[in-house]
C-alpha cells in the first residue's frame, strides 16, 4: 500500500500547485474474446500507478480543495452469487482498507458522485481525448454540475490532461518499482536462456515460444509484456514479426524479441544466436558489430547524457561497420549524413520501459526545442528505465554479399540510470557470440 499512497500523495502535490480541483482515472475495460469468454484482465496502467487495486470495473477520484484532500475508490460491491461464478471481489469496505483510501463507494454510485465532487471545483483532471467513452461521461458529469448554477454552484473552468502528468511521474521510477522490475528482468532473462538451450534445428519457432512462456508462469509472470516475436532466418528481418510457426532451419540465426510482466512491470530482451549453435563467420561479423554498438551507448550513459546521445554512438558504430563490411559504400560522415545505413538499421536504439514495455514519458526535455525531426533530447535521470537495442537487418539482394544473405540481428537490453551510471535488469542471459556458443553446447 504505501508506494501507492506516496504517488497519490505526488500528485496531489502536482494539482495543488495548479490551484487543485478533482481528478479522475478508471481502470481499463474488460475485453471480450468470444461469446461469454473474455480476455484476461489487465488494469489501466495510471489508474494501478496510484491505486494499486486489481480489479475491473473501478475508478479513482482524488480531490484538493485548499486543505481539504480526499481519495475516493469506485469499485464493485461484494457479491456472493457472482463471487461463487468469477472469484473474490474486495467490496468496498475492504478495499478502502486494504489500498489506503479516504472512501470506496460502489461503482453504481459513479454518475451520481463525481458530479458532487464537481461542484465549485476549480479544475477537473483526467485523460483529455484518450477514450471517447469518458469524454463523454465527462461531458454528462459537467452538465449536472451546470445544472446547478442557479444555486450558485461553481463548475470547473479549466481541465488538465492528467495522463500527461503521470506520465512524468512514471518516467522515474521509484525503489519498489525498480525491485519489481530487476525481477522481471532476473524472470525473462532465464526464459531466454532457457529458449538458447532448447532450440535446434526441425523445431518450429514456436515450440521456442513455448519455452518462454513456461519460464515465465513458472516464476510467477503469468503474462508476456507484448506478443512475443521468436524469428528464425529471414523473418529476423521483419521488425515486429510475431507468426511464430516456420521450422527453423540449421545454419539460420534466430532472433527472440520477448519479455515478461510481474507485478504490472515489463521486461524487454532481445537475443540472436545460431540454431545450431555455431555462427557462421558471416553472422559474427554482424553480430560483433551490433554488439559493440551496444557496449558504446552503454559506455555513453553518465550524468548528463541525453538518451538521444546513445543513439548516435551506436548508429557510429554501425555505420562504420557496415562500410567496412561492405554492405554500404562511402566515408563514415557520409554515410551518417545521407542516412544510407537505414536500409539495414532503421529504428532507434531504445525506447523507455516501465509498466507499458514502451513507456511513457517525453522523449524531448521540457523548454527544450527538438534537434531534428521527433529527436529525443531528454537529459537521462537516476531512475529512469530504457533499453539498449542496436541491430542489423540484412535481406537477401543482388547487392548483398551471399554471407549476410537474411540476417537479422538485435541485441537488448533493459538498463537503469544510477546516480553514477547505469545497472542492466537483463545481465542474466549471454551477449556475446563466444558466451552463446559456450552455453549452447550445453543442450
Amino acid at each position: 500500500m504505501k508506494p501507492f499512497v506516496e504517488r497519490r500523495s505526488r500528485l496531489i502535490a502536482a494539482m495543488r500547485k495548479r490551484g487543485g480541483g478533482v481528478a479522475i482515472i478508471c481502470t481499463a475495460l474488460e475485453a471480450r474474446r468470444n461469446g461469454t469468454s473474455t480476455y484476461p484482465f489487465r488494469w489501466d496502467s495510471n489508474f494501478y500507478y496510484l491505486s494499486g487495486f486489481p480489479e475491473p470495473e473501478a475508478a479513482l477520484a482524488i480531490v484538493v480543495a485548499g486543505e481539504r484532500v480526499e481519495t475516493v475508490l469506485f469499485c464493485r460491491e461484494k457479491n456472493e452469487e457472482a463471487e461463487i461464478w468469477n472469484g473474490r471481489r474486495y467490496g468496498t469496505e475492504a478495499a478502502q482498507k486494504e489500498f489506503g483510501f479516504d472512501r470506496a463507494l460502489p461503482i453504481t454510485a459513479l454518475d451520481e458522485e463525481i458530479p458532487n465532487l464537481l461542484a465549485n471545483a476549480p479544475a477537473i483532471y483526467y485523460a483529455l481525448g484518450a477514450d471517447a467513452g469518458l469524454d463523454e461521461k465527462v461531458r454528462l458529469w459537467l452538465s449536472k454540475v451546470g445544472a446547478k448554477v442557479r444555486s450558485l454552484v461553481g463548475w470547473p473552468t479549466q481541465a488538465f490532461d492528467i495522463a500527461a502528468m503521470l506520465s512524468e511521474m512514471r518516467l522515474v521510477k521509484d525503489r519498489f518499482e525498480l525491485a519489481t522490475m530487476r525481477r522481471t528482468g532476473e524472470i525473462n532473462a532465464a526464459a531466454h536462456v532457457r529458449a538458447m538451450l532448447a532450440t535446434r534445428p526441425g523445431l518450429h519457432e514456436y515450440e521456442i515460444e513455448a519455452e518462454l512462456l513456461h519460464e515465465y508462469i513458472r516464476c510467477g509472470a503469468r503474462s508476456p509484456a507484448y506478443e512475443s516475436i521468436v524469428a528464425g532466418g529471414a523473418n529476423a528481418c521483419v521488425l515486429h514479426y510475431c507468426q511464430n510457426n516456420a521450422v527453423l532451419r540449421d545454419g539460420d540465426l534466430l532472433l527472440i524479441d520477448a519479455g515478461c510482466e510481474l507485478g504490472g512491470y515489463a521486461s524487454d530482451i532481445t537475443r540472436s544466436f545460431p540454431v545450431n549453435g555455431h555462427f557462421t563467420a558471416g553472422q559474427r561479423e554482424l553480430y560483433e558489430i551490433v554488439l559493440a554498438a551496444q557496449h558504446a551507448a552503454l559506455a555513453a550513459i553518465k550524468p548528463g547524457a541525453r538518451l538521444m546521445d546513445l543513439h548516435d554512438v551506436a548508429t557510429r558504430v554501425i555505420a562504420a561497420g557496415l562500410i567496412e563490411a561492405g554492405l554500404i559504400a562511402g566515408e563514415l560522415d557520409e554515410a551518417l549524413s545521407s542516412a544510407s545505413y537505414k536500409r539495414f538499421y532503421m529504428h532507434r536504439t531504445g525506447h523507455w520501459l516501465g509498466m507499458d514495455v514502451h513507456d511513457v514519458g517525453s522523449y524531448r526535455q521540457a523548454g527544450e526545442e527538438s534537434s531534428g525531426e521527433g529527436t529525443p533530447s531528454r537529459i537521462l535521470e537516476p531512475g529512469m528505465v530504457f533499453t539498449i537495442e542496436p541491430g542489423i537487418y540484412v535481406r537477401a539482394a543482388p547487392d548483398v554479399p551471399e554471407r549476410f544473405h537474411d540476417i537479422g540481428i538485435r541485441i537488448e537490453d533493459d538498463v537503469v540510470m544510477t546516480e553514477s551510471g547505469y545497472e542492466i535488469l537483463s545481465a542474466g542471459v549471454p551477449n556475446t557470440a563466444d558466451e552463446i556458443e559456450a552455453l549452447m553446447r550445453k543442450r
